[in-house]
Parts: structure tokens; C-alpha cells; sequence
């Protein structure tokens, strides 16, 4: 999908806690955003997902997805090894 440009004007704290909190968890603010005003759109569009992320094993996978990333042990594969040809 095509990407536009959209300023947003925060206080400097906030900014800044922002920056720092992308940086820790290796992502960026602007997908941060991005995430957030999804799942803000699928709620308000009546697209509830509580009930897979409320689900332990699904917390669970996360979880232990973000600790692989973070410690540099995560498995990178291509396209074509997770889905075939």
C-alpha cells in the first residue's frame, strides 16, 4: 500500500520516550504509530482481536518472540523456505 507523510507535533518528553522506547524494542516509531491507530480503526470498526491476544499461548508466543529478537538468537529464514515454491 502506498505510504504518505503525516506530521504529528508531541511534547519533547514524549517524543523523546518514544524514540528510546522504538529503540529498545527494535522497531520504529513510526510503526508504532501505525500499529496503534490499526487496531484503534479495527475497534472502532467493530474488528475486536481480544480474543487471540487475550489467549495465553498466543501472549505466550509473543513474548517469546520478542525475547529472541531482542538477544540476537532469532532464526531468519527467506520467503521460499517458509512457504515453499
Amino acid at each position: 500500500m502506498p505510504k504518505t507523510r503525516l506530521n504529528v507535533s508531541l511534547d519533547k518528553d514524549l517524543a523523546e520516550f518514544a524514540k528510546v522506547f522504538a529503540a529498545e524494542n527494535r522497531t520504529s516509531v513510526a510503526d508504532m504509530v501505525t500499529q496503534y491507530l490499526l487496531l484503534l480503526k479495527r475497534r472502532v470498526e467493530g474488528e475486536y482481536m481480544e480474543k487471540i491476544l487475550a489467549h495465553p499461548a498466543f501472549q505466550q508466543a509473543m513474548d517469546d518472540a520478542q525475547a529472541r529478537l531482542r538477544s540476537g538468537t532469532a532464526e531468519w529464514h527467506s520467503y521460499d523456505e517458509v512457504f515453499g515454491d
